[in-house]
């Protein structure tokens, strides 16, 4: 996500940390260098001289120049810029005093629109809601059949209605479908085009009109940049939409629909989709956003995704074997599983401060992760519990099993073995006092 910009300001930055002194000659450099990074980024061209403008007026001001650290003040100027341009604080759903909350959702063909509807009733559902999905896209066959599956695998209730009823119809009758069956949200599903036409316009108007929704949400491909800004703008103008999700937000290494579109639309971003899984969506934080297109990781964000898969109970029972020098194969394989779940590994440590820029050249390999638990499954119960008792024979019948060779199961048993020999120290106390920083 944002690499290419990413790498860009970091090496801004090292030049801006590197000056003694800050000047109004070397902040119109700055600027000069920020507003190329900006524009090569697919940031709209207004938004950027807005941007750069208003850097510049602060960095001149006297808190700058007499600053004992000029380059962080001015680092600090750009963040917080940053951050107000893409909204400054995080913008929720406004839910309904009286349920259901009617939520519609709209957009394009092909942005993401109908799986980022399930998405949204299971962020939802795990927040204590009780959604019903509406499928109302009655031009394209497939998504009918799409909401679905998609609400069968999050487990929540689909409202369909025969394709020779219109799209009003069906958000009503969904509506009050809801109202009878106690689900206190409803996200309608509306069909979208290749491109924007007075017809598809029209028809998402007679629905908003009929079904007077608390939200309206725009999805929008990140990855199509400047015309994601040009598209939402469209809408925004004929239906007042309350805010924007950017889907596919991992693929995209610029950033311009990101740092575009609030200023564009005067809505804010609420939601991002950051892959394919129906629990990859992540609430919009614009001070965290700019953290991580600065560079400087988003460690609350990775606080979260981590407690969301954690099982105290589990964490507990672990936390007891460590400390008692009892942590098996079996433990391993469980935290792997725990660590898979959290998304991309890159994307993962990428959050950590200062490990974003030293990861860009490295690949790291999700296969090895699978390959590692393929050689664990391979294993006994004692086996995994007593690995001392791998003889030469047993582990060719693991690496057989495995798909593997005899090197990676020894690899695998050489790691543990470190990894075990460094908890034993970690509990008599070798290394008290020891801080680990990033």
């Amino acid at each position: 996500m944002f690499e290419e910009i990413t790498q860009k300001f970091e090496l801004l930055f090292k030049k801006i940390r590197g000056q003694a002194r800050i000047t109004e000659a070397n902040i119109s450099e700055t600027m000069r260098d920020i507003r190329r990074v900006l524009l090569e980024a697919d940031v709209n061209y207004k938004v950027v001289k807005d941007f750069t403008d208003r850097v510049q007026q602060k960095a001149i001001g006297q808190e700058v120049l007499k600053s004992i650290t000029p380059g962080q003040m001015l680092i600090k100027i750009i963040y917080d810029e940053l951050v107000s341009l893409m909204g400054s604080t995080r913008a929720d759903i406004k839910f309904s005093p009286v349920p259901p909350t009617v939520i519609m959702i709209v957009g394009l063909q092909g942005s993401g629109k109908t799986t980022f509807c399930a998405k949204l009733a299971y962020h939802l559902k795990h927040k204590g809601r009780h959604p019903l999905l509406v499928a109302g896209d009655v031009h394209r066959p497939a998504a009918v059949e799409q909401l679905k599956q998609l609400g069968e695998q999050i487990q929540v209730p689909v409202f369909a209605m025969d394709s020779e009823f219109d799209a009003v119809k069906i958000a009503k009758n969904g509506i009050e479908f809801a109202k009878k069956n106690y689900r206190d949200v409803v996200i309608v599903d509306t069909a979208g085009r290749m491109h924007i036409d007075e017809e598809m316009m029209r028809e998402v108007e007679l629905v908003k009109d009929a079904i007077k929704p608390n939200e309206i949400l725009f999805v929008v491909d990140a990855m199509t940049g400047q015309e994601a800004v040009n598209v939402a703008k469209e809408f925004n103008d004929r239906l007042n939409f309350d805010g924007v999700v950017l889907t596919k937000l991992d693929g995209d290494a610029r950033g311009g629909a990101a740092l575009s579109i609030k200023a564009v639309t005067g809505k804010p971003i609420k939601f991002v989709s950051v892959g394919e899984k129906l629990d990859a969506i992540e609430p919009f934080y614009p001070d965290r956003m700019a953290s991580r297109i600065l560079g400087m990781g988003d460690i609350i964000t990775l606080v979260e995704k981590a407690q969301k898969q954690v099982d105290e109970e589990k964490a507990k029972k672990l936390e007891e074997k460590l400390k008692k020098n009892q942590f098996t194969l079996e433990d391993f394989r469980e935290q792997i599983r725990e660590i898979r779940k959290m998304g991309p590994l890159k994307e993962i440590l990428s959050m950590i401060p200062g490990l974003g820029s030293s990861l860009r050249s490295v690949d790291i390999d999700e296969k090895e992760l699978i390959k590692i638990e393929a050689i664990i499954n391979s294993m006994t119960p004692e086996e995994r519990r007593k690995p001392q008792i791998i003889n030469a024979s047993r582990k060719r019948r693991i690496a057989m099993g495995s798909g593997t060779t005899v090197q990676d199961v020894n690899r695998l048993l050489r790691q543990f073995e470190e990894m075990q020999k460094l908890l034993k120290q970690l509990n008599r106390g070798k290394f008290k006092g020891l801080k680990i920083s990033f």
